[in-house]
């Protein structure tokens, strides 16, 4: 079947309309759903009117699809200003344009609207992704512009890699300059790190009901990046504290936005190891700064702007009064040796259930779990002697989850009417939330000050850069009950049940994606390695370009011998750098075109002529190709068939009359000055060297 050759114009449409369609696909998450569909269908329609070569619509239907997505962002956004509205016009109308492509300035107005979008797209994600996608979508966009002003060559359309190569070739050589801009250039907190709607994850939250974190724990997109000052801690110690949820809500719990005044008793701190580390805090979408417990000292945030305004909660949490919604670099110190339950210790008073400091941590909510409370109360009654004190009472509870069939699952299945008594009394099988949740309630009951911390447990070390990276699916969920004398004590429920979690730091395994389940049928090192890989990538990403601040700008220029940094100095400086560029480009672009308006067929003769003269062998100016053969046999005797072949085939494309198609001057004179530079010297080359350069000074 042979292949269908289409016209310049529909090939070079359909090649643009390819390049748009990649450009929007980051915005069909973002966009109205309306919105990702009509842009779409105006690309799928301007590519059969090319395809077809039918004619484009009429100006009165252009009119009626901007009056109907000017409506639909209306009704959208409420408005047709602002950036969701504004990304949404931008994506319908540049679709839109495609319909009206009549004229090169039409295509113009579509490739700069390309651009803008690819700049649109960098509003909602600045990932590695991203940015090597839109990269591409640069490049394409260029080799379309570049494709639209090549000329035809006897009648022959210019072909796409030659666009490619080209466009490749512009963004090489301007690479030095962006690299130069953007490491010299004063920082400027840039429109795309702006806090917005939808830029932040899906995360934990200031509120918990059963479920949420299991829910967490499928989402395998990173949370947390660390390097130590030092060796990693050991998985059991590396709880991330998160929001700490001590007031019943429903079935759930929810953060304590009132504190009083009255404070708790105080606890002498024992010496503790320390350990520093520097973190990078994904957009979360939480007010909460998930820090490696225990945090003493306030943590240090060399990037973080004006607009947060941190504080440490008497819960031990540091929050914001914004979410975080933008990436954050952390420097802090963590505090190892955290009060953790040990049923050894020896017992302490019990609180009083009417101190007004331990009331929020006994409440229970109305109504909620009456058969765990009854549950609760009859163990409590006839267990008395082994309840002594809080730290037994917690270790009753660890015995009785080892000795009954728990299950530790993210699919524990539909729950009864109330979640706790389903759970504790029913089903046995949950998630850290579950046993979080039942342990504290029943503790409450017995008269044991309790809440809940959620946060992440454990991740794991990049082989390759030795970064620990906590995931998403590392969120966690355990207990702080009160011990006098000890103060807040960390019990994790989860260590009963699935001890593995807490001391190994290991998660549950969650259904793979296709590529992922095929590299571990290939071998299951593959997907470890790939992932570790893309994950050291992606952290000289956030480190290095996302998180390249006035700080880190500074720091490089002292390292680079600049004493004295100030934004007026390097304002000047660039300027005097970003002048001599421009002076440079202006000579080199001077002196190509003038050796590109010389004839390139006398140009590569002269060139070989001179090597023919280095080699002792003067030649005419005159003589074409085959002259030069033949004055050439005349000098030597040596084999010149490596020098005939190329000048054969130019002397044919040169004069024959069947010599069409693409132009192979430059390649077939570079094998022509090859030859020539082998031919052995002729006797006599230095005086034949000094008549040639005499003939050419005249």
């Amino acid at each position: 079947m042979s292949r269908v050759a289409l016209p310049r114009e529909s090939r070079d449409t359909l090649f643009l309309l390819a390049v748009l369609a990649w450009t929007l696909l980051p915005q069909c998450t973002q966009v109205p759903l309306w919105c990702a569909v009509l842009a779409y269908a105006a690309l799928g329609w301007r590519a059969w009117l090319a395809w077809s070569g039918r004619a484009l619509p009429s100006r009165h239907l252009m009119l009626l699809a901007l009056a109907g997505a000017s409506a639909g962002t209306l009704i959208s956004h409420q408005s047709l200003l602002g950036p969701s509205a504004g990304v949404t016009l931008l994506v319908v109308l540049s679709a839109l344009k495609t319909l009206e492509l009549r004229a090169r300035r039409d295509a113009t107005v579509v490739f700069y609207l390309g651009f803008f979008l690819v700049l649109a797209n960098f509003l909602h994600a600045q990932s590695l992704v991203m940015a090597l996608a839109m990269g591409l979508s640069v490049w394409l966009l260029l080799a379309a512009l570049v494709l639209a002003h090549l000329p035809d060559r006897l009648q022959t359309p210019p072909p796409l890699r030659q666009a490619l190569a080209l466009s490749a070739r512009l963004l090489l050589t301007g690479l030095p300059l962006v690299v130069a801009l953007f490491l010299l250039f004063p920082r400027v907190a840039p429109l795309w790190s702006m806090p917005g709607p939808g830029t932040a994850r899906t995360g934990l939250s200031d509120h918990l009901s059963l479920g949420d974190v299991a829910e967490l724990a499928q989402d395998d997109t990173v949370a947390l990046r660390l390097q130590f000052d030092g060796p990693a801690p050991a998985p059991s110690q590396l709880y991330f504290r998160g929001p700490v949820l001590s007031e019943p809500e429903g079935s759930g719990w929810q953060r304590r936005r009132r504190f009083l005044p009255e404070t708790e008793p105080t606890v002498p701190a024992a010496p503790a190891r320390t350990l520093r580390y520097e973190m990078t805090v994904e957009p979360l979408g939480l007010s909460t700064l998930p820090l490696l417990e225990n945090v003493r000292t306030g943590p240090t945030l060399p990037d973080a702007g004006p607009e947060h305004r941190w504080r440490h909660e008497p819960e031990g949490a540091w929050t914001s009064d914004q979410p975080l919604t933008e990436r954050l670099r952390v420097q802090a110190t963590a505090v190892l040796d955290t009060p953790v339950h040990d049923a050894a210790t020896p017992p302490a008073e019990p609180v009083r259930a009417d101190d007004p400091r331990w009331q929020p941590y006994l409440a229970l909510p109305g109504g909620q779990h009456p058969r765990t409370l009854a549950w609760a109360d009859e163990h409590g009654a006839s267990t008395g002697a082994a309840l002594g004190d809080s730290a037994r009472r917690a270790q009753w509870l660890l015995n009785h989850i080892r000795q009954r069939p728990f299950v530790y699952t993210l699919a524990p299945g539909l729950s009864g009417p109330d979640p706790v008594d389903s759970f504790w009394l029913d089903q046995r099988a949950g998630f850290c939330e579950h046993y979080a949740s039942a342990v504290v309630v029943v503790l409450r009951r017995w008269g044991v000050p309790a809440r809940i911390v959620t946060g992440y447990l454990g991740g794991q070390v990049n082989p390759l850069n030795g970064v620990l990276e906590v995931r998403q699916r590392d969120a966690h969920a355990w207990v702080e009950y009160w011990q006098g004398g000890r103060g807040w004590v960390r019990l994790d429920p989860t260590g009963a049940v699935a001890p593995e979690r807490v001391q190994r730091g290991e998660r549950l395994a969650t259904p793979r994606g296709l590529v992922g389940q095929t590299l571990v049928d290939l071998d299951p090192r593959l997907l470890a390695q790939a992932r570790a890989l893309w994950g050291a990538a992606e952290h000289q990403w956030n480190q290095w370009v996302l998180g390249y601040s006035t700080h880190r700008q500074q720091d490089l220029l002292r390292a680079l011998g600049w004493d004295s940094v100030d934004s007026r100095a390097l304002g000047q400086s660039l300027a005097g750098a970003f002048a001599a560029a421009v002076a440079i480009g202006a000579i080199w672009v001077a002196l190509r075109t003038r050796r590109l308006q010389q004839d390139p067929w006398l140009r590569g003769h002269e060139r070989l002529r001179q090597a023919l003269r280095r080699r002792g062998y003067a030649v005419p100016d005159h003589l074409a190709p085959a002259g030069l053969l033949a004055h050439l046999s005349t000098l030597t005797t040596a084999d010149l068939t490596e020098l005939r072949r190329p000048l054969e085939l130019l002397s044919q494309w040169r004069y024959a009359d069947a010599a069409h198609g693409q132009d192979p001057q430059r390649p077939l004179w570079r094998s022509a000055l090859r030859a020539a530079r082998h031919l052995p010297r002729r006797q006599g080359t230095q005086q034949a060297r000094a008549l040639g350069w005499r003939r050419d000074r005249r």
